[in-house]
């Protein structure tokens, strides 16, 4: 097994039963129970105790000691039921989280994205540690041939959204002037938007929204479809925008010519332009008003 791929790996795991941790080099751990997934974990998606605390569900304080208690403890509570016992979250919101962030690192892990991140350096040689296990506990199982074809679903939904993988990693960076009148988004969408300052990739705007990081690559490239983001070239044009130069002013030493009073005026009076009540002049003035109002 030293030199199988992640995907035969895992599948032997299941075929043993075995219960233990996979770890896949820097880039994230996979908890296996009886041959099941149990959880996973990736550095680019929020687990659990982001997406609990981001959400104000609970406190940094809470899931720090939980977390502590667990591992410094050798019985048989996990860290999860010590979180329920405490009241602090239901068993139902705890496993939905779990649900959550293991399919969220799963796809990451395990998909098309990992090897496109990868590029021409080799993939992360997976090790197994017997018996290891979360300290959040085991509250949620997928079986393995599932779980992959969950990230195949996702890739699909993700190519529907923008065929295109050139906003996964760059930037967020907003348009400034939608293409209509009128624009309708998500939550999500909505976060993404207010969230993004022109330097933060989705991976990055989920970590800060304590937000999936597929749901958000997700929304990102939604957006991108619907035209609301740079994409390609637009991206350095978005980051740097050139101002077009406003003319300069000419300069007078007197009044316009035009608007001096004529022979025989009062110069008492204040002098203004004579307008002019013409049919054709006012059509003018008003598809003028239209073409402009367009434009805004």
């Amino acid at each position: 097994m030293a030199t199988a791929t992640l995907d035969s790996m895992l599948a032997g795991l299941a075929q043993d039963r075995a219960t233990g941790s996979l770890k896949i080099g820097r880039v994230g751990t996979i908890f296996l129970t009886r041959g099941r997934v149990s959880y996973a974990e990736c550095t680019g998606t929020p687990g659990v105790e982001e997406l609990l605390t981001a959400s104000g569900r609970i406190s940094a304080g809470a899931v720090r000691k939980a977390r502590q208690t667990a591992t410094g403890e050798s019985g048989p509570q996990s860290g999860g039921d010590l979180l329920v016992d405490a009241g602090v979250l239901t068993r139902g919101e705890l496993e939905f989280c779990v649900l959550g962030a293991t399919l969220d690192a799963s796809y990451f892990l395990l998909g098309p994205a990992l090897a496109a991140a990868g590029g021409a350096r080799p993939a992360p040689k997976p090790r197994f540690r017997d018996g290891e296990r979360h300290w959040l506990g085991t509250h949620w199982f997928f079986d393995v041939p599932g779980l992959f074809q969950e990230c195949r679903r996702r890739k699909a939904q993700l190519d529907r959204a923008w065929p295109s993988s050139e906003l996964d990693t760059r930037p967020v960076i907003p348009v400034r002037r939608i293409p209509g009148r009128h624009v309708v988004l998500t939550a999500l969408q909505w976060e993404v938007l207010l969230g993004a300052d022109t330097t933060a990739t989705p991976a990055e705007l989920a970590h800060r929204l304590g937000r999936p990081a597929y749901s958000t690559l997700l929304a990102v490239r939604e957006l991108g479809a619907a035209g609301l983001l740079a994409t390609g070239a637009d991206h350095a044009d978005q980051a740097a925008p050139a101002r077009p130069a406003l003319p300069k002013r000419a300069e007078r030493s007197g009044p316009r010519a035009e608007l001096r009073p004529g022979p025989g005026a009062d110069p008492a009076q204040p002098y203004l332009p004579q307008v002019s009540a013409d049919p054709t002049d006012v059509k003018l003035l008003i598809r003028l008003r239209d073409a402009l109002e367009a434009l805004q």
